[in-house]
């Protein structure tokens, strides 16, 4: 008795004394006898100096086990330091924030932002280019409508829409150079809108002439399949909503035309899917975040970007690099902010907006771009309306006239490096070719990334290009539209 009181209460205190949960005793403890309780008798044979090497079981703490940050470990659940990088980032920002405040100010104004559209309230230059593009986009229409009766050959029609084409990029960048009442941002907004234009237009064409080869290969009698397969597609997109199917040349009207103009899509369909109905919650959600963010970006604008780049001039006219990297590393943080909420603002918010109204069902207009393990696999995901015209009406094209994927993918990057030259020049009045430049770039990085640096590694060169590499082409333009304006003024003016 006297034992099994003086057992039972040595176990009491030594439960009291250990702090470790039963899960821990279960985890820690192997199976087998309880040799340090206290009363076992050892069993008879037992190696009693190994027994007295290994000690009891019970006061084993140790077993066979790798460090958590190891990659043997296999644990992979780092939500706290997350969490920790996040209030980090914020906690630094809002000291950068604080910091612009006390040195500057409240820079913010409003009003000043008319003054970026307009230069002169009686000339309305960006506007009137944007009403004109109806007539280019008419002019395409009627080619069309001419070309389904057979009122025009096919080789008068490509002419015709080269030259309407041609024209829809030439015009407004003409008047964006030789008018002198459009200011740079009315000019970029002037040649977005005749950009996309342009894109349409060209899928629209290239559709219609589709479906006259369709329609020829039919009447010829190469079989009914063909005739079916011109509308399968269009029914499986159009089942959602259950519209009635469209087939050539009933789509050639006025309403089909500016219904895909409007529409949140590069590429032309007979039958697009539609929603059912229009999400009237949805919509106020995005319509607030359109706003909220238009607001948030200009602020940004005016309170952090402006006075960084103007006190970048002196360092990039006495060519002082140190300082030069310092302010690029100090333009870095807020410029990558802005153009993560442009992304939001633009792909998320305004695009679903006009999805939205027009019940257009394709809302993809964005992947996960941001796990992007290499520069190839960025550009594909992160704006999808472009990277479907692009593999729909250029690479793929071309692919089927005999030239290379090497070939084809060089054409794509030139033809996207074009563009982005001609938004940031045109508007700009000087062509310096950082946009094409760094838009060609891509091409060795995005080989380096697919071969060499993949995985989290191909990701932080993903980040980094982003991160680094549009402040400095910014930067470039600036110092480039400095010294070609207001050092020129201040020259002629001494």
């Amino acid at each position: 008795m006297g034992d099994r009181g003086g057992s039972r209460r040595r176990r009491s205190g030594q439960q009291r004394l250990s702090p470790t949960t039963d899960e821990e005793e279960e985890r820690d403890t192997p199976a087998g006898p309880d040799l340090g309780a206290g009363g076992d008798a050892p069993e008879p044979g037992k190696d009693l100096s190994a027994r007295l090497r290994s000690g009891p079981q019970d006061l084993s703490c140790h077993r066979l086990q790798e460090s958590l940050f190891s990659s043997d470990s296999g644990f992979s659940n780092y939500r706290g330091i997350l969490n920790w990088c996040v209030v980090m980032l914020v906690l630094s920002n809002t000291r950068l924030f604080l910091e612009n405040l006390i040195k500057y100010g409240i820079l913010v104004d409003p009003i000043q932002v008319v003054s970026l559209f307009l230069k002169d309230p009686y000339s309305w230059p960006a506007l009137c280019l944007v009403i004109v593009a109806n007539a280019f986009a008419l002019a395409g229409f009627q080619i069309e409508k001419h070309l389904a009766v057979g009122a025009l050959s096919e080789e008068a029609g490509l002419l015709l829409h080269m030259a309407n084409l041609a024209t829809i990029l030439c015009l407004p960048a003409a008047v964006a150079i030789l008018v002198d009442s459009i200011t740079p941002v009315g000019s970029v907004v002037a040649l977005v809108v005749y950009t996309l234009l342009f894109l349409k237009l060209f899928s629209y064409r290239d559709v219609n002439l589709w479906c006259r080869e369709l329609r020829a290969r039919v009447r010829a009698g190469e079989g009914r399949q063909a005739a079916q397969l011109a509308n399968s597609g269009d029914e499986r997109a159009n089942g959602a909503a259950e519209q009635p199917a469209v087939s050539y040349p009933d789509n050639l009207t006025h309403g089909d035309l500016y219904y895909f103009l409007f529409a949140p899509t590069l590429c032309y369909e007979l039958n697009f899917p539609r929603s059912p109905r229009i999400r009237k919650r949805f919509l106020l959600r995005r319509l607030l975040e359109m706003l909220f963010l238009t607001q948030l970006q200009v602020g940004l604008i005016q309170q952090w970007i402006v006075p960084t780049i103007q006190n970048s001039m002196k360092p990039f006219k006495d060519m002082d690099y140190s300082r030069i990297v310092e302010r690029l590393l100090k333009l870095a943080v807020p410029n990558h902010l802005i153009w993560l909420l442009f992304f939001y603002w633009l792909f998320h918010s305004c695009l679903n907006v006009v999805a939205e109204l027009m019940r257009f069902g394709d809302r993809e207009f964005y992947r996960d771009w941001w796990n992007s393990e290499s520069v190839s696999y960025f550009w594909q995901n992160w704006n999808i309306p472009v990277h479907k015209w692009c593999i729909r009406h250029f690479y793929k094209p071309m692919i089927r006239s005999g030239s290379s994927k090497w070939t084809a993918r060089m054409g794509v990057f030139l033809a996207s490096a074009f563009f982005h030259e001609y938004l940031v020049s045109v508007p700009l009045r000087m062509f310096r070719l950082w946009a094409f430049t760094g838009m060609m770039a891509q091409v060795p990085l995005a080989w380096l990334t697919s071969h060499f640096i993949m995985g989290k590694y191909g990701n932080a060169v993903v980040w980094l290009t982003l991160i680094i590499g549009q402040p400095v082409a910014v930067l470039m333009y600036v110092h480039d539209y400095y010294v070609l304006h207001h050092e020129a003024t201040a020259t002629l003016a001494n």
